[in-house]
């Protein structure tokens, strides 16, 4: 087994356990609420995938455009603007007052609707870009069953059938995924290191950065009126999918380093920019108690 099948190995160990502890954490009910609540009013999942799947590729395409990209870290982009939110999106959700029926409940209506959803998305900017382009659902499937879809379910047993068991297997999977992905990424960047520099003093990270923040308030602005609503759609339309990103990027272009990179990088702001945004809707919760 070579380095980068190491690194994939530690990277899809970490989600896998990253997912079942927040599966050991949830119940069934959380799981499928906003599926059950689809054409109900306020119609808070049409509006998560209008912001997701409409929003931000459409950001993701303009500010390429606009910006005139080299072709590699255009593809990165539309790539991760196009991939749903990542397994350990419902953690972060639930530290800002996210409720579990919202916060898990998005991420299996996402997870579903990707398979048909990813592959739509990928013909179509095939199109406005005058080129072939394809993604098939089973491929999509594949990514999602194995990190999110199968941990997840496999946790909502576990929970289901050996409550007293759930809260310690929750706790050690998540230790233990965090430090394995804590590895994997510092191995990640020590390999794309220089490039990703590099990218950073062009105009590569001024359109990360702009892409990031139109997604964070896309979210905001479709959240609804509930200020944790506001916030779990904001964190999941900036948040995306990296090993869907990729996986997309090199089914249509052959990988190159400034693509990964550019993946990266977005993860990164996005991590940073979530943050900030994230303490900000604290201060202001703060402010409203007091």
């Amino acid at each position: 087994m070579d380095g980068p099948q190491i690194l994939k190995l530690l990277v899809t160990t970490s989600i896998l356990l990253l997912v079942f502890a927040l599966g050991a954490r949830a119940t069934f009910a959380d799981a499928t609420s906003l599926i059950r609540e689809l054409f109900r009013p306020p119609y808070w999942l049409l509006r998560a995938l209008l912001a997701m799947y409409v929003v931000v590729p459409a950001a993701a395409v303009g500010i390429g455009l606009g910006l005139d990209l080299a072709r590699p870290i255009g593809v990165g982009l539309l790539a991760i603007a196009i991939a749903p939110i990542p397994p350990i999106l419902p953690r972060r959700q639930l530290e800002f007052g996210g409720s579990a029926g919202h916060v898990f409940g998005l991420l299996v209506a996402v997870s579903l609707s990707a398979i048909v959803q990813v592959p739509l998305m990928v013909g179509l900017l095939g199109r406005v870009f005058g080129r072939e382009a394809s993604f098939g659902p089973e491929r999509v499937a594949g990514v999602i069953g194995v990190t999110i879809l199968v941990p997840l379910a496999a946790g909502l047993v576990l929970r289901r059938l050996a409550p007293q068991w759930a809260g310690h297997a929750a706790l050690w999977g998540s230790r233990l995924g965090t430090v394995l992905l804590v590895v994997a990424i510092i191995a990640i960047l020590v390999k794309a290191g220089p490039v990703m520099i590099s990218l950073m003093r062009g105009e590569a990270m001024l359109a990360i950065f702009m892409m990031a923040t139109l997604a964070i308030g896309a979210g905001h602005f479709l959240g609804g009126p509930k200020p944790s609503d506001r916030a779990i759609l904001a964190f999941a339309s900036a948040m995306r999918h990296p090993g869907l990103a990729l996986a997309v990027a090199t089914a249509n272009v052959p990988e190159e380093p400034r693509m990964l990179a550019a993946i990266l990088l977005y993860v990164l702001a996005s991590l940073v920019l979530t943050s900030i945004y994230g303490a900000t809707i604290r201060r202001q919760h703060l402010r409203a108690a007091a």
